[in-house]
């Protein structure tokens, strides 16, 4: 860093509709997988901070979870936590995708009352066509007034290192907020938790992922082996058959899977023992919620 150089340090909070990358983004952008990606929508239920350093930045994404309209209590709780990271940022990453037949009114709102300089990102731009990708830049110029439209394609790693230049650009001078060789502030017994949503995710059809949610019991953390025992939280028995699958076999994968990713995060051995269990409408139960994380 040269004598001239400021270092820049601040918060970047990315904003948009589920499944539209902003997961892949910040990963990408740290060189680690902090948030959990599945082709599924309302994969992000939390707000998941990831930390890129640089000689002379350190950028704080926000992971949000996808803006969407509320059914259940658990849906409002998601939506508080958007709400608290546009209050805490100084910058708001506004992510659309280029194959996006409508521009989410509702979403637009959010953004005008958003007093930080806003970075539209179009990514999946292989999926959409010059001229409707002009017609989008064009709608939103009129809708909002953005510092930047930057055209990328996450999975393949286009447009990101223009979009990390404009992003570190717009951060204010200050020293940094974390450790440098910190990569978020959620332990790993969060990451554990999610690792373990995300095989159910990956594992299950329709309702049984997002009627489900995970509380890790004990995290006992040794030397040599990392102990964990975690319970899946179903609405329904019919959830729970499902979720054991024929003979246990359901389980037995999902608790394999997690387990490899875990000991690849740790860098440990681990033992993990998963057991499911009924709760009828817990995403519309503070209580339940509190526990699960989703505090307001």
């Amino acid at each position: 860093m040269s004598a001239e150089e400021k270092f820049r340090s601040g918060f970047v909070a990315i904003i948009g509709k589920p499944n539209v990358g902003k997961s892949t983004i910040m990963n990408k952008m740290i060189g680690q997988d902090i948030s959990i990606v599945t082709p599924k929508a309302q994969t992000t239920r939390h707000k998941i901070r990831g930390i890129a350093n640089g000689e002379n930045y350190q950028l704080i994404f926000t992971d949000t979870p996808g803006i969407l309209k509320p059914v259940y209590k658990l849906h409002e709780r998601m939506m508080q936590f958007v709400e608290s990271a546009f209050a805490d940022t100084d910058v708001v990453l506004y992510v659309i995708e280029a194959g996006e037949k409508k521009i989410d009114d509702e979403t637009i709102l959010k953004l005008k009352s958003a007093k930080q300089p806003i970075v539209v990102a179009i990514n999946k731009i292989d999926t959409s066509d010059h001229t409707k990708l002009e017609e989008k830049v064009t709608l939103l110029k009129e809708k909002l007034n953005p510092v930047a439209f930057l055209p990328i394609s996450a999975t393949e790693n286009f447009g990101l290192n223009v979009l990390l230049k404009q992003l570190v650009n717009l951060l204010p001078e200050s020293p940094p907020y974390f450790e440098k060789d910190a990569l978020t502030d959620r332990n790993e017994r969060f990451f554990a938790t999610e690792i373990i949503r995300e095989q159910i995710l990956l594992s299950f059809k329709q309702e049984i992922p997002y009627s489900v949610e995970i509380a890790i019991e004990e995290f006992k953390d040794t030397k040599n082996l990392i102990t964990i025992r975690a319970d899946i939280y179903a609405a329904r028995e019919s959830q729970k058959a499902i979720i054991l699958g024929n003979k246990g076999e359901s389980i037995k994968k999902i608790g394999t899977q997690s387990r490899l990713k875990i000991e690849k995060m740790t860098g440990k051995k681990v033992f993990l023992e998963l057991t499911v269990k009924i709760r009828e409408n817990w995403r519309d139960d503070d209580v339940q919620l509190n526990r699960f994380g989703y505090g307001k």
